[in-house]
């Protein structure tokens, strides 16, 4: 069972791409999505992070604008070669140990596959849409900003 809409989102610290600290509280006052996936260049991961990639600059267009964070459990340098492959505009954060996966309480399927959540969290990190996304990423990405367009418009913040 994951985090829970109404929730407040758990604080963290992890590593992006470039071996930099991210600190998730530097976000406080601004909404985000966080999408937690399984594998760098698995083929739905890499269907995720494209759909989310697609979608970015309306996801930034939004007033407030929206970022977006990935987080799995690959490596800085493993985030970097995806992140560059794919020419991805937002950071990729390194997880290796799921502590962040577990503070929201992402399950595993199966005892060894990470699932795909995404997390939809308000400037004062209270959680306003939890979404899974086994097998459809881009319909994900869609509800996702389908419910941000929603909620920017009627400027529940």
């Amino acid at each position: 069972m994951t985090m829970a809409v109404g929730n407040k989102a758990p604080d963290f610290t992890l590593m992006d791409s470039e071996s930099n600290e991210f600190k998730f509280s530097d976000l406080d006052g601004e909404w985000k999505v966080i999408f937690f996936y399984a594998k760098d260049g698995s083929p739905t991961c890499k269907r995720g992070c494209l759909s989310f990639k697609e979608q970015y600059d309306l996801f930034r267009s939004l007033t407030p604008p929206v970022e977006i964070i990935g987080i799995s459990q690959d490596t800085s340098s493993e985030h970097k070669e995806f992140k560059e492959e794919l020419e991805l505009p937002f950071p990729l954060l390194s997880d290796p140990d799921r502590s962040v996966a577990d503070l929201y309480k992402v399950p595993v399927y199966l005892g060894q596959f990470p699932a795909k959540s995404s997390f939809v969290i308000g400037p004062d990190r209270e959680i306003h849409y939890v979404y899974d996304w086994l097998f459809r990423p881009r319909k994900h990405v869609a509800k996702i900003l389908a419910a941000m367009s929603d909620v920017t418009e009627r400027r529940e913040f």
